[in-house]
């Protein structure tokens, strides 16, 4: 039998990764380019313009009614133990005092880490792109995915376009001060610049792949020292407008996705991630990776509701039919 190690996924990407340093010259020019993009938004009239009064085609929605479902997704996650356990430990590590955050913005950056990082579960999928550091190519993807399945990914990029993604869409749902970081010539990940009231700045390592980084490192990973970057610039490039037309059964397939798996602990959310993306990885089997979480499932002590549902949805969603 297949055995499973949760670093496999994650060793086989810094094996690329280290091997990319034919990338670097290409990755330095992408920085540059990065903080011209993040620091002289696009102005885009989003709702105001025409086509955005014209009737949409059918299971067609726009992307600022899907930032509307976003918002009220991140809102019935407020209750949820995993939410509520990750913010505890994120203030705790921290030493912030009570209410010196808004908890809503936690919310919304947590739920967006989760689900556009690397096999997270909106299943975007990490490979060499060799596209600039924004997320148009991603929205193309997504374009033409009018039936998606949690067996394949949704979109591929690199962790240029992820980060991008990631800091346009929280900048959409109200949380500001996300830009893109270089913790080396040839990767990005995301950083959230956040003020606390009494308490000095912080900025909070956002990893939307698993690069150099290891089961035990997700949202706010010390891995990375993100005051290595002198100036964190925020990202405010409109990458589609408010009227960009999204398929309605892939709006949908990410908003389910966010009920099965949003209110889940960190650990368990790790664990799903390592067993996704080696099924993209075609490392094991659907079915290998189902059977991994029915047995994960049944060895939790004392584990919430949230985290027993997750495993189990996990499994379901492998087992479900391939798409055609």
């Amino acid at each position: 039998m297949q055995e499973l190690s949760l670093s496999a996924g994650a060793t086989t990407i810094r094996a690329v990764a280290h091997q990319m340093d034919f990338v670097t010259t290409r990755c330095l020019r992408t920085f540059l380019l990065a903080v011209v993009v993040v620091s002289a938004p696009i102005q885009v009239t989003g709702a105001q313009s025409p086509e955005s009064t014209q009737p949409l085609p059918p299971n067609q929605a726009t992307f600022h009614q899907f930032v509307g479902r976003i918002q009220q997704k991140a809102k019935t996650l407020e209750g949820t133990s995993g939410v509520r356990a990750g913010f505890q430990k994120f203030m705790s590590s921290h030493q912030l005092p009570a209410e010196s955050i808004p908890y809503s913005d936690y919310v919304v950056v947590r739920l967006l880490f989760e689900a556009t990082r690397d096999a997270g579960y909106w299943n975007l999928h990490w490979a060499i792109s060799d596209q600039p550091p924004n997320s148009d190519r991603i929205w193309e993807q997504w374009k033409s995915r009018t039936n998606p399945s949690p067996l394949v990914p949704t979109a591929t990029a690199e962790c240029d376009e992820l980060s991008a993604l990631y800091a346009f869409l929280v900048e959409r749902a109200g949380v500001k001060s996300v830009g893109l970081f270089w913790p080396a010539a040839n990767h990005t990940v995301a950083v959230w610049t956040v003020h606390p009231i009494a308490a000095p700045v912080i900025r909070v390592v956002v990893p939307t792949s698993q690069i150099f980084l290891d089961e035990n490192d997700f949202f706010d990973t010390k891995k990375f020292n993100p005051r290595h970057q002198k100036t964190i610039y925020e990202y405010t490039r409109r990458d589609v407008p408010d009227s960009y037309q999204i398929p309605t059964p892939l709006i949908d397939f990410f908003l389910k996705q966010v009920d099965k798996y949003g209110g889940a602990s960190d650990a368990t959310l790790q664990r799903l991630r390592y067993l996704r993306e080696g099924v993209f990885l075609k490392q094991w089997t659907a079915e290998y990776a189902a059977s991994e979480a029915i047995a994960r499932q049944g060895t939790l002590q004392a584990a919430s509701a949230r985290d027993l549902a997750a495993f189990g949805n996990f499994a379901q969603d492998m087992r479900s039919r391939p798409p055609n």
